[in-house]
């Protein structure tokens, strides 16, 4: 039976000679796998096809659905609204890769959530129209997301108290609990000092956090790229 539903890619990867399958958040329905047939290949028609499935890119979709789970497809697609700027801003587009693996980290349900759907939606769109100041986005996303996760801190004291539970050993210093509580209260849109070194350690207590509440979490590979990018 078919569906419209809005989406948000998290990846894809090759399925035979010319498909793929992709993973994306839909608003409706979760986490979903797809088949896309003939997306892959020299053709320029393919190529057009291919960029549909770009990590984060948000889609309108009209897709099969079935209650059981599994592979399924896509009918239609249109990208709903462009990104202007994260493609092509190399800064923003490493801070966009290091989402997309906590993304794929977190995003499990294969149901429908439309508030953590449209958290997603909104965060990056105001991400993409952010023309300064957003290089702490990454730090106040994940403490975000992790309200619709289930595992908010209820302050930043809390928070550098279940890290140091995590790892054995107190990460913070009073500026730094200081710095987490106001990335924890404002908007992205309202800049936040942090020196670079505090923010490095913020992001590995970050991702810390996340390890200890998802079992699955594991290493983040886009780590290394995001520091040097951001230095």
């Amino acid at each position: 039976m078919l569906f419209k539903t809005r989406g948000i890619v998290l990846n894809f990867v090759k399925f035979r000679e010319t498909s793929i399958v992709t993973r994306i958040y839909t608003e409706d329905f979760g986490l979903q796998s797809y088949i896309v047939n003939s997306v892959r290949g020299g053709s320029r028609k393919s190529k057009s096809k291919i960029s549909f499935f770009q990590p984060l890119t948000p889609l309108d979709l009209v897709v099969y659905h079935k209650k059981t789970g599994g592979l399924t497809r896509i009918s239609e697609l249109q990208c709903s609204e462009p990104y202007e700027t994260i493609p092509y801003n190399v800064r923003k587009s490493s801070i966009a890769l290091f989402v997309t693996e906590v993304l794929n980290k977190s995003l499990k349900e294969e149901e429908g959530n439309r508030d953590l759907f449209a958290f997603i939606e909104q965060s990056l769109r105001v991400f993409d129209h952010l023309d300064e100041g957003y290089e702490n986005f990454h730090l106040q996303f994940l403490l975000k997301l992790s309200r619709y996760l289930g595992f908010i801190p209820q302050s930043a004291r809390d928070f550098f108290a279940q890290v140091y539970e995590f790892i054995g050993q107190p990460t913070q210093t009073r500026d730094q609990e200081q710095l987490l509580t106001q990335l924890l209260e404002c908007r992205y849109t309202e800049h936040t000092l942090v020196p670079r070194a505090v923010r490095q350690q913020l992001l590995d207590d970050l991702i810390q956090f996340y390890q200890l509440h998802i079992a699955s979490f594991g290493e983040v590979k886009s780590l290394a790229v995001l520091r040097e990018v951001l230095e």
